[in-house]
């Protein structure tokens, strides 16, 4: 499992090209510093996603989470948010996904998008999103209140 926290940050150095940022780590996540990131002059859109902890999945009362990270965790990140930075439309990048046990109303996952213009940032946002959900070797442990538990994206 690889651990930061969001002052250690691995953003890429200011280079022709995007700026991305990426972190997964045990620290709570703070969606400011993501936007703080993504901040450029010439963007007039930015967009940013937090994905919470709910109290509930398909009609079951969760009670809490815990994510845990395969050691590649960070590199597929980096990736990801380097796949979706190629587009030419963006300026730049942050993504974030927590580890570690987490209560209902934390952060598990930031991403924020700056573009030009609005529906890029919301389309490469989103795109952001489903590839991290889809990509991420990282699994989650659900708690329901019946004291049952279930492991999600765990093959």
């Amino acid at each position: 499992m690889s651990v930061s926290s969001e002052p250690a940050i691995d953003t890429v150095p200011a280079t022709p090209g995007p700026t991305v940022h990426t972190s997964v780590g045990a620290e709570p996540l703070d969606t400011a510093f993501h936007e703080a990131v993504v901040a450029d002059s010439g963007a007039g859109a930015v967009v940013c996603f937090q994905g919470v902890v709910r109290d509930h999945d398909h009609g079951r009362a969760v009670v809490r989470l815990e994510y845990e990270g395969h050691p590649s965790a960070a590199d597929v990140l980096r990736e990801v948010a380097a796949e979706i930075a190629a587009d030419p439309a963006v300026h730049a990048i942050a993504v974030s996904h927590r580890l570690g046990p987490l209560a209902i109303g934390d952060v598990a996952l930031v991403a924020a998008v700056s573009t030009a213009h609005r529906a890029a940032a919301f389309a490469a946002c989103a795109r952001l999103v489903d590839e991290v959900k889809s990509r991420l070797p990282v699994w989650k442990r659900q708690v329901f209140a019946d004291g049952t538990e279930e492991w999600v994206n765990c093959p």
